[in-house]
C-alpha cells in the first residue's frame, strides 16, 4: 500500500501543483492583483520611454573611462565574518580606515545596520590576505572584474558604446573585456582584489539587522591609488577623440598612505588631464564613498571644477552638499531619503558649483573650467536628474527611465525584468520640495517618469522596481551611472 501510494502520488503530483497554483491565483486577494498589474504597467511605461531613444541607427558612441581596475571577490558578508569567528561588536563605530579585526567589526557593524553602501582601505595587508582566503572556499563565493572605470566601461559596451579604459590590468583580465573595450596602460602580473561583503535586506549579525541590501567594500590596493594608467590613457585620449570623458575610481586614493606631496602631484597631473580635453567633450565625475575630507577638498579644487556632469548615490549627495557649505563630510546618511529631500540637496548642489563658477568666470579665475550642467543621483527607491536647458545633454526622460531600469537589472542579475522579483517603494506621490506648500506629483503607472522645468534646468524623476531577490549590489551605481549617460550623449 505505501509503495502504491508513492507512486500514485508521483504519478499525480504534478496536475496537484498546478491545481493548488491555480487555487491560489483564485483566492489571491484583490490588493495583490491590483499591485502585479500596476507592477506590469509601471515595467512596461519604463520599457517605452527607455525605448524611444535607439542606438543602432546612429554611429557607436565613443567614451575614454579612466580610471583603473581590480578583480572583486563577492561573498556573503555575514558568513564571512562568522566563518573567521569574529564576533559582533557592542560598538558600532566610523573608522575612516581598517587596522585590525576590532576595527573591522566596529564599522561593519556601522553601515550594516542601517543598510548603507561603504567602502575601506585596510592598512593591515596579513588581515587583508586572511579575509580572501577565508572568502576563496565560502559556499557562493564570485569573482568578477571590479573597478568603477571597467565596470561603468562593461556597462556603455553593453549599450553600444566604443570605450577607451584607462588602467593596468594582467592579461587574463583584458581576455574577458567586451571587443569594444581599448584598454590604455600598463600590464601587471596580478591584478589587487577587493573584497566585496554583500548582504540582503533583513540579514542578520548578533543584534544587528540590516535595513536593505547593500555591501561593504575592502581593500589593502597598492596599484590603483596611483593612477598609474594615466599618462598612456592621456596618450591615447587624442587619436580616440570621444564623445565624453569619465572619470571614477578616485575613492583608491582616499586614506592611502601615500608619500608628502604625492597626492597632489597627481590630482595636479589629473586636472592637466581635463583642462586639455577639448571643451566640446563632455566631462562626467563619479562620486564614491569618501571619508577623507582633505580628499573631498582635491576633489573640489582639481576635479570637480572640470566636470559638466556628476553621479552619486544618496549618502555621496549630502556628503559633498556638507562640504561645499563649509561643513564637515557627512559618513553616514539616510539610506531610504525622500524624494524631496533629494530634490532639494541637488538644487542646493547645482546652485553652489554654478554660482562658483559665475564668481570665478568674473574675476578671470580659470580654476572653475566649466558650469555644472548634468547631476545624476541614483537611490534604491528612485533616480533623479537634473539637466540644464540648452546643454548638450539630451534625452533625459529615456535616461531616467534606463537608469530606473538598469538598477534591476542589474541587482538581480538579469536583463529581463521579473515583476514578481521586484516591487515599488517610492510614494505613490512626492513633493517637488521640503518647503512648505511645494507640489505633490503623483506617480502615474502609465507615465512614469516625472519632468519637469525649474529655473534654467529640467528635472526628472523615475521609480525603481526595486529588486526582491538580489543577486548583487556591488557596481549598481557604476552600471545605473553608465546607462544613463548612454542615451545622452
Amino acid at each position: 500500500m505505501d509503495g502504491g501510494g508513492r507512486v500514485s502520488w508521483m504519478k499525480y503530483g504534478p496536475v496537484v501543483s498546478l491545481f493548488v497554483v491555480l487555487l491560489a491565483v483564485w483566492f489571491r486577494s484583490p490588493q495583490e492583483g491590483d499591485l502585479d498589474d500596476r507592477l506590469d504597467t509601471v515595467l512596461s511605461s519604463l520599457l517605452r520611454a527607455e525605448s524611444k531613444v535607439g542606438m543602432n541607427d546612429v554611429a557607436r558612441p565613443r567614451v575614454a573611462v579612466g580610471f583603473g581596475g581590480c578583480v572583486d571577490l563577492i561573498v556573503d558578508g555575514v558568513t564571512l565574518l562568522n566563518k573567521i569567528g569574529l564576533p559582533p561588536t557592542d560598538q558600532p563605530l566610523h573608522h575612516d580606515y581598517i587596522e585590525n579585526t576590532e576595527q573591522l567589526a566596529e564599522s561593519f557593524a556601522y553601515f550594516f545596520a542601517p543598510g548603507a553602501a561603504a567602502e575601506r582601505f585596510m592598512l593591515n595587508d596579513t588581515l587583508f590576505s586572511e579575509l580572501v582566503e577565508a572568502s576563496r572556499d565560502l559556499p557562493g563565493n564570485r569573482w568578477s572584474v571590479g573597478g568603477n572605470a571597467p565596470v561603468m566601461a562593461g556597462r556603455m559596451a553593453t549599450e553600444g558604446c566604443d570605450l577607451l579604459l584607462g588602467g593596468s590590468f594582467s592579461p587574463d583580465f583584458t581576455d574577458v573585456l567586451s571587443q569594444h573595450i581599448t584598454v590604455a596602460g600598463n600590464t601587471v602580473e596580478e591584478p589587487d582584489i577587493h573584497l566585496i561583503l554583500e548582504y540582503p535586506s533583513g540579514a542578520s549579525w548578533g543584534r544587528y539587522t540590516s535595513r536593505r541590501a547593500n555591501r561593504y567594500i575592502i581593500h589593502s590596493d597598492d596599484h590603483n591609488p596611483y593612477l598609474a594608467s594615466m599618462e598612456e590613457f592621456a596618450k591615447k585620449l587624442q587619436n580616440f577623440d570621444p564623445d565624453l570623458l569619465v572619470v571614477g575610481g578616485l575613492q583608491m586614493m582616499d586614506n592611502f598612505p601615500f608619500q608628502s606631496g604625492e597626492r597632489d602631484a597627481l590630482f595636479s597631473r589629473l586636472a592637466d588631464l581635463l583642462s586639455s580635453s577639448s571643451p566640446t567633450i563632455g566631462i562626467h565625475f563619479e562620486m564614491a564613498s569618501f571619508v577623507e575630507e582633505s580628499i573631498m577638498e582635491d576633489l573640489l579644487h582639481y576635479v570637480i571644477p572640470h566636470a559638466d556632469s556628476l553621479g552619486m548615490n544618496e549618502q555621496e549627495l549630502p556628503n559633498l552638499l556638507s562640504l561645499l557649505k563649509g561643513s564637515n563630510i557627512t559618513v553616514l546618511s539616510d539610506p531610504n531619503p525622500r524624494v524631496a529631500t533629494v530634490l532639494d540637496q541637488m538644487r542646493e548642489v547645482y546652485r553652489i558649483i554654478n554660482q562658483r563658477y559665475k564668481d570665478a568666470s568674473a574675476e578671470n579665475d580659470s580654476t572653475m573650467a566649466k558650469p555644472l550642467t548634468r547631476l545624476h543621483v541614483h537611490t534604491l527607491a528612485f533616480q533623479a536628474m537634473i539637466v540644464t536647458r540648452g546643454s548638450q545633454w539630451k534625452n533625459t526622460m529615456s535616461a531616467t527611465a534606463k537608469a530606473s531600469l538598469t538598477a534591476n537589472r542589474h541587482v538581480c542579475g538579469s536583463n529581463d525584468i521579473d515583476p514578481n522579483k521586484a516591487r515599488l517603494i517610492m510614494d505613490d506621490s512626492f513633493s517637488v520640495s521640503r518647503q512648505e506648500g511645494s507640489q505633490r506629483i503623483p506617480l502615474q503607472e502609465t507615465r512614469p517618469v516625472s519632468c519637469w522645468d525649474e529655473e534654467d534646468y529640467e528635472i526628472c524623476v523615475a521609480p525603481v522596481l526595486v529588486c526582491t531577490e538580489v543577486y548583487q549590489t556591488a557596481g549598481g551605481g557604476d552600471n545605473i551611472s553608465a546607462a544613463g549617460l548612454v542615451l545622452q550623449i
